[in-house]
């Protein structure tokens, strides 16, 4: 009997967490508010504490400097009046002086001993103080009165007349207690809204990159449709949402598009191969004479040609569409190009009874390739004579496009160029006209006609290739290819008057003497 296994799940490592984009994130963007917010509050705080200190040590100097005034004018009497009536209008009771003769004795002011630690004339001393029955913290200076015995050592007191000023700095500190304790609580609480923010900006870029893991995950699955959440509101997340959205769209339509022309290539090229191989089976089994084996061997030729022609128009559409023909883009005259595609049909539309009108310019100067614009134009004639009716008119026009009335190029020398094909043929429907230029469609109506449907897809990837625009319109009977292709700049060489106007345009019917030469007939249907 076989012995049970019990599955063993992986360890979670401890620092899975922290490899979380969101997280790292979100933790960088707290820590930067609080080590922001702790920087300007320890600004303010230093600023707040020095403009206090500062302001007490210049009351001090303030206060020695009248004194010692007093002192020079009066001598010790009018200097003790002094500091006794400044002592009476001390309201604050934060004042602090003493002075006190060359040996030491106490002669006038508020405190009973000099101070043991006051050595040094051009220092600040903080000291403790007890004044009322209360702790505090006293801020003094001393000062040697003018006239006395100068010190013998720089910046140390004598034994001459001595002065001490100072000041009761017991509120400066309740006040900076205050201050501190109040910055901290506001730096805890914008530590919680940093933490918070962090959080909720955690959840967000986590909420939105789940969605995008989410969506892709389901289209490598196969879920085709599904799209990321629109919010509505037009943000960031919004407009990364659209773009991934239209991106998906666009995988999508590549996908059907590959899918329909790998169906299509199935569906249309099985009939003549399958036809070459009949054809060429019967031919080993029945064929009794060499002209019988010959003509069976040249129809099963002319199948796979049919084949390879269509295989070539493919590849000849990719190589357009990847834009690999820009390199023979040349300026040349376009009227005369036109002229020769319409001498060209002109037996081909005299075959089916159909007449062949053109309305082109003298002269039409365009910027291009020439080959896959001829290319183009004959593939639209092809179609307009194939589904025109007997007795019917195939209209090709070209013409400038006037940006404003009497103008046809613009500052820059840009202009736009109309070409249409119209014929009077059984037309297209609304469905049908919006599927036209996709590989290997044909329309209901046109299921009994010879072609592989990549005629218009050939046009649209030339048009594409030029900068243009393609568009079908319904003729009233029949259809309607119309080409807008822009002219770049530096075709129109010539100036405005160079180029007639819609008086010198005219209709005519072209007759044409030349046959239908055969590097025109491999136009794809």
């Amino acid at each position: 009997m076989a012995e049970g296994f019990t599955q063993v799940r992986p360890r979670r490592s401890p620092w899975r967490a922290w490899r979380s984009a969101s997280l790292r994130f979100s933790l960088a963007y707290g820590m930067l508010f609080a080590l922001s917010s702790v920087l300007f509050m320890s600004f303010m705080w230093w600023g707040t504490i020095g403009f206090l200190e500062r302001q007490v040590e210049t009351a001090i100097n303030a206060d020695a400097r009248a004194l010692a005034e007093r002192w020079v004018m009066g001598g010790l009497p009018t200097l003790a009046l002094t500091i006794e009536d400044r002592l009476e209008q001390n309201l604050d009771d934060d004042a602090i002086y003493m002075v006190i003769d060359p040996q030491g004795n106490y002669l006038t002011g508020n405190v009973s001993a000099w101070p043991g630690r006051v050595q040094y004339t051009d220092r600040w001393y903080t000291l403790p103080d007890t004044r009322a029955g209360l702790r505090g913290m006293a801020e003094l200076h001393a000062y040697r009165l003018p006239g006395t015995a100068q010190t013998h050592t720089a910046g140390q007191l004598d034994s001459g007349y001595r002065l001490l000023v100072g000041r009761d700095v017991r509120s400066r500190g309740v006040l900076r207690h205050l201050l501190t304790d109040s910055l901290l609580w506001a730096w805890v609480m914008v530590s919680l809204l940093a933490v918070s923010g962090a959080v909720l900006v955690h959840g967000i870029f986590r909420r939105m990159v789940k969605t995008v893991a989410r969506t892709t995950s389901a289209i490598a699955h196969g879920d085709l449709s599904r799209r990321m959440p629109l919010v509505g509101n037009g943000d960031e997340m919004d407009q990364v949402a659209e773009a991934i959205n239209e991106m998906l769209d666009r995988i999508v339509r590549l996908m059907d598009g590959v899918r329909q022309v790998s169906n299509s290539i199935a569906h249309d090229l099985r009939t003549p191969i399958a036809r070459a191989r009949t054809q060429l089976e019967d031919a080993a089994l029945h064929a009794t004479t060499p002209d019988e084996l010959r003509g069976a061997i040249e129809r099963a030729v002319g199948n796979l040609d049919n084949v390879t022609a269509v295989f070539e128009a493919l590849l000849r559409i990719a190589q357009i569409e990847a834009g690999a023909r820009r390199s023979a883009f040349m300026t040349f005259d376009l009227v005369p190009v036109l002229l020769d595609v319409a001498d060209l049909y002109e037996a081909v539309a005299e075959e089916h009874e159909i007449a062949l009108a053109l309305d082109l310019p003298a002269h039409l100067s365009f910027y291009g390739d020439r080959s896959l614009v001829q290319q183009a134009v004959a593939n639209m004639l092809d179609n307009a004579i194939k589904f025109s009716p007997p007795g019917g008119t195939v209209f090709l026009r070209a013409q400038i496009r006037e940006i404003s009335p009497g103008r046809i190029t613009g500052p820059t020398g840009e202009g736009m160029l109309d070409l249409s094909v119209s014929d009077e043929g059984i037309g297209m429907t609304e469905a049908d006209m919006a599927r036209a230029t996709e590989r290997f469609f044909r329309a209901e109506k046109a299921r009994n006609t010879p072609g592989a449907g990549l005629g218009l897809s050939m046009v649209r990837a030339i048009v594409q290739l030029h900068g243009g625009r393609m568009h079908l319109s319904a003729h009233n009977p029949g259809l309607t290819v119309s080409l807008a292709l822009p002219i770049a700049a530096c075709a129109l060489t010539s100036r405005e008057e160079d180029f007639p106007s819609d008086a010198h345009i005219s209709g005519m019917t072209q007759t044409s003497p030349f046959p239908h030469q055969h590097d025109m007939n491999s136009s794809v249907k």
